[in-house]
């Protein structure tokens, strides 16, 4: 519990304007993942409705390019498939409330990475764009978790407190 607790625990600056504008790029970025790049390959409440998806049900069409990246892709592309969405979808949320901001953000580093260089690259380096800009703020998030203005300083700040 320790160890997870540790986890959680996000790293606070000395001055709440700091957090609070180092959030802004957490907010936007797991927004956008979970209500459009994810809720469009993943079923969510607020899934468009033309794609038909039932709750936590992947699209049709994302196990089938999964499968074209070859390699253990094309072992298990709807399991791979369903980590993917399922990272960008839910890890987005939890990335917009700053919950469990450092377990969301590598399965969102894990995510882009995939999609980068296994998805986007042979289109060239502007479509590897959005990808890249998630994948850089999963990484800053990976190490500083939520700050200040997320739900792990909330849930942490006075346990942290008790056990020292």
């Amino acid at each position: 519990m320790k160890y997870f607790l540790k986890l959680s625990q996000p790293i606070i600056l000395k001055h709440w304007a700091q957090d609070l504008f180092l959030a802004l790029p957490r907010i936007v970025c797991g927004y956008l993942l979970a209500f459009d790049f994810g809720a469009s390959k993943f079923g969510m409440p607020w899934s468009p409705v033309d794609t038909n998806l039932g709750l936590f049900e992947v699209a049709f069409w994302f196990p089938n390019d999964v499968e074209k990246y070859g390699g253990i892709f094309a072992i298990a592309p709807v399991f791979f498939a369903w980590m993917g969405a399922f990272a960008e979808a839910v890890g987005g949320l939890f990335l917009l409330f700053g919950l469990q901001t450092r377990i969301a953000s590598f399965l969102i580093v894990c995510t882009m990475l995939v999609a980068i260089f296994m998805q986007q690259i042979d289109n060239g380096l502007w479509n590897c764009l959005a990808a890249m800009g998630f994948l850089w703020v999963g990484m800053f998030y990976l190490i500083l978790g939520s700050g200040r203005f997320g739900m792990d300083y909330l849930v942490t700040k006075n346990k942290t407190h008790h056990e020292n």
